[in-house]
């Protein structure tokens, strides 16, 4: 795909800049380059183009029928914030390593961050030497697309196409991925195609039929994938990260409110069509629905949240919110994920939905298998880190498991070192949306006992408050501990990489086997006939279990001096790999 091989936006040409824009409900529009005004022709379909002789760096705006004057909904680059003017962009960058094809899936261990937290792209680049150190083999950004002010989660972005200003923009990003790179490390985006944010999105002035009023999403009026401009825009976003800023892959937030799954085959249709072959590209979906088919040729795989809200439930005992789907048999739910994928496969949730299809004949490494990600950490009232909340040994067996599990881990930035600083929900919208979404979020958790009363509920912190946003930044409260930390996740993560990866595909589960109202004990089968076995236990009560004779033990760990043979201790977890059976 060549350069900025875009529909609509300022796209660089021989003949010059082409200006397009999408504009059904408009009459006239205009491109303004300071104070000179351009008239667009009209085109088929609702669109507006011009072709004007300007360099890159030029500041413009389009105006609607002489009134309304917006940025360039596929803006490269804005000049200020997201009201402000967008920038014509030369996509040119001096790659240093132009040649590189990314990596197998199998090999995938991911970090999950926030550009914003560890300070902006540049920030990133310069911790890459330690994410690679730690074991993780990929890192994933949390969405970077141009939001409203200088703080947010990314997930309120209004502009697709242009990379966070207060981020540092499209070339430090760039460097962000070719230092990576170079590092032989995967960097996968996190992109929102299901919704826009709630301040700055002009859409509505000029193609209100972006959107459909029949359909209404978390987030407002769904977005209208049954027409071609619409779903053209997107797919170009798509090929834009993985072409032109060399993305090793994408997770598609939230696809269960994209109303059309005929734009996700379609989307995966043009990345295999427009990059080359050579090319390791990956789709993730997070998917509520848990659409198994997505999983047979258009994703390469899904955020398991069945797994963590298992696996959470088990370790804390909270019910409430979603985790009430869980709370009758957290245990046999997490059996089920280890064993077959999915737990729900077309059983009733909690509102008497039926949610899912039969996933057990997809390989473990369809599904992404995490203990907490920013969802899950920050959409709590007090952003507690799952090490914050149970005693750190348990919380280290079910790290283990995480780790060893056929399945592909994810960890959230600062796990390697048992993080415990919160990740909260952080904003900076204007005053009058700040201070709905502070009331709205205090509101969200009035169901919750812990914080019932309007007295507890005023504890839950701003989330336009700067303070919010600075109390989320990774932290390292005890030097020798992190230090320690760190040597054990990196053990992990290279058994891992030694004796799991190499045998991992195919690989297919052979049961999960319950030892305990807390403990269990799963068996796969590897690539070369070998058997993989996981058994841990986070409960109060040690449990029998018989590691196998024939087996090599790769990894223990328990409380004292047990031994892995003679049962599962509390807070124990074990990995043995050994011959297959006839």
């Amino acid at each position: 795909m060549p350069a900025q091989a875009c529909r609509y936006g300022a796209i660089l040409t021989e003949r010059g800049v082409r200006f397009r824009l999408w504009a059904p409900a408009a009459q006239r529009v205009e491109v303004l380059i300071g104070a000179d005004a351009y008239a667009m022709r009209p085109r088929p379909h609702g669109e507006f183009e011009r072709v004007l002789d300007v360099p890159a760096g030029t500041a413009y705006r389009y105006r609607i029928d002489g009134q309304a004057e917006v940025p360039d909904p596929a803006s490269r680059q804005q000049q200020g914030d997201v009201e402000g003017a967008s920038m014509v962009v030369d996509p040119g960058y001096p790659w240093r390593h132009p040649d590189w094809s990314g990596r197998p899936w199998k090999e995938a261990v991911i970090c999950e961050l926030h550009a914003g937290c560890l300070g902006g792209f540049e920030g990133v680049r310069r911790r890459l030497a330690a994410i690679r150190e730690a074991g993780y083999t990929a890192i994933e950004l949390m969405p970077v697309a141009e939001f409203p002010g200088d703080r947010n989660w990314g997930y309120d972005g209004v502009l697709p196409y242009a990379p966070e200003a207060s981020y540092g923009g499209a070339d430090a990003l760039k460097a962000l991925v070719d230092e990576a790179h170079e590092l032989g490390l995967m960097v996968f985006l996190d992109v929102v195609y299901n919704h826009f944010g709630p301040h700055g999105n002009r859409l509505n002035d000029y193609a209100p039929w972006f959107f459909r009023a029949d359909q209404a999403t978390p987030w407002g009026p769904a977005i209208d994938f049954r027409r071609a401009q619409v779903r053209r825009f997107f797919i170009d976003n798509a090929l834009m990260w993985l072409d032109e800023f060399r993305m090793d892959g994408l997770r598609l937030d939230a696809v269960h409110a994209i109303a059309s799954p005929a734009f996700l085959k379609q989307l995966a249709q043009a990345v295999r069509e427009r990059l080359p072959a050579d090319r390791h590209v990956h789709l993730v979906l997070e998917n509520e629905r848990n659409t198994a088919a997505f999983l047979r040729g258009i994703a390469r795989a899904q955020w398991n949240d069945d797994g963590h809200n298992a696996l959470h439930v088990l370790l804390t005992g909270e019910r409430e919110g979603y985790y009430g789907d869980y709370a009758q048999d957290p245990l046999g739910r997490l059996a089920r994920v280890l064993a077959e994928g999915f737990a729900f496969q077309g059983q009733r949730d909690r509102h008497g939905r039926r949610r899912g299809q039969p996933s057990g004949d997809l390989p473990p490494t369809a599904f992404v298998l995490f203990l907490q990600n920013h969802d899950q950490v920050g959409n709590r009232a007090l952003g507690e880190r799952l090490v914050a909340l149970v005693p750190e040994a348990r919380w280290r067996a079910a790290m283990a498991l995480v780790a060893l599990c056929p399945m592909v881990p994810l960890f959230f930035m600062g796990d390697e070192w048992a993080c415990a600083t919160p990740f909260l929900y952080f904003t900076s919208h204007p005053a009058e949306l700040a201070a709905k979404v502070r009331e709205g979020r205090r509101a969200e958790f009035a169901a919750f006992s812990a914080f019932a009363s309007p007295e507890r509920r005023a504890r839950i912190p701003d989330p336009n408050a700067r303070a919010t946003f600075e109390a989320s930044i990774p932290r390292e409260e005890d030097a020798a501990h992190a230090q320690a930390a760190r040597r054990w996740f990196r053990g992990l993560l290279e058994l891992r990489a030694r004796e799991l990866v190499p045998r991992l595909e195919p690989c297919r589960p052979l049961g999960c086997e319950r030892l305990g109202d807390a403990a269990l004990a799963a068996r796969w089968v590897l690539a070369d006939g070998s058997r993989w076995t996981l058994a841990f236990n986070v409960g109060e009560r040690a449990v029998r279990f018989e590691a196998p004779a024939d087996g090599r033990c790769l990894h223990w760990e328990a409380p004292g001096d047990s031994a892995p043979v003679a049962g599962l201790p509390p807070a124990s977890f074990g990995a043995w790999h050994g011959p297959g059976h006839a």
